[in-house]
C-alpha cells in the first residue's frame, strides 16, 4: 500500500491514496492552517473506525442480519504534552436494523477489534481502546 502527501501551503497537505482518492488535510487557524480538511490525527481516528465499521457490516451481512444502518461516535483522549499521542480511544456503535439481536452485534464488534481491523488492532498495542453499542429497530 502507498500513499503520496504534499504539501500544499502553510499547514495544508493533500494526501493521495494508491487507488486514486484524495484527501486535504489543514491545520486550525492558530497553527497556521485555514482549517480546510481534517487534521492528520483526526483522519487517523477516521480510518481506523472506517476500517472497524467495514468488518461490523460485513460481518452482521454475511450472517445475514437484516441490519439498515451504523453510526459510530468515537471519543478519544490525547496526551496534553508533545508527542500528543493518543492515550484512550472509545468506539460506540449504533446499529439499526430489523430484528438484530444484540448478542450477534457483540459478537461481530468483538471479532472486528480483535482478529479483522487491522487499524485498530496495531493501534490498540499502544493506547487502550473499548467499545460498546446500541441496537436500534429499524422502522
Amino acid at each position: 500500500m502507498k500513499v503520496r502527501v504534499k504539501w500544499v501551503e502553510e499547514v495544508s497537505f493533500l494526501a493521495q491514496s494508491e487507488s486514486g482518492h484524495a484527501v486535504l488535510m489543514d491545520g486550525p487557524p492558530a497553527g497556521g492552517g485555514r482549517n480546510l480538511g481534517p487534521r492528520p490525527m483526526e483522519m487517523l481516528l477516521m480510518g481506523m473506525t472506517g476500517c472497524s465499521t467495514y468488518d461490523v457490516i460485513h460481518i452482521l451481512k454475511k450472517g445475514r442480519a437484516d441490519v439498515r444502518d451504523c453510526v459510530v461516535e468515537v471519543d478519544a483522549e490525547r496526551a496534553e504534552v508533545d508527542p500528543k499521542v493518543f492515550t484512550k480511544i472509545h468506539l460506540h456503535f449504533i446499529v439499526t436494523g430489523k430484528g438484530l439481536k444484540p448478542e450477534v452485534v457483540e459478537r461481530a464488534i468483538k471479532l472486528s477489534a480483535e482478529k479483522y481491523c487491522s487499524a485498530s488492532i496495531m493501534l490498540g498495542q499502544v493506547v487502550p481502546i473499548t467499545h460498546d453499542f446500541e441496537v436500534l429497530e429499524a422502522n
